[in-house]
């Protein structure tokens, strides 16, 4: 996967996340060439998904 090497400012990135989180796939459905900070907050998401699920089961 190519590194994305432009900086992106703090309202971007909020962008980024925001439509990762409106926008959410499973891991098998991503298309790992998407931007860095997307990738990460739908990892971020999987965990909170993961942490409901362990939670809800206890």
């Amino acid at each position: 996967m190519p590194q994305t090497t432009t900086q992106i400012d703090a309202i971007e990135e909020l962008k980024l996340r925001r439509w990762a989180r409106e926008n959410y796939v499973p891991d098998t459905q991503r298309t790992h060439s998407w931007h860095p900070v997307v990738l990460d907050e739908m990892r971020r998401k999987d965990s909170e998904r993961e942490t409901t699920f362990a939670v809800s089961q206890s």
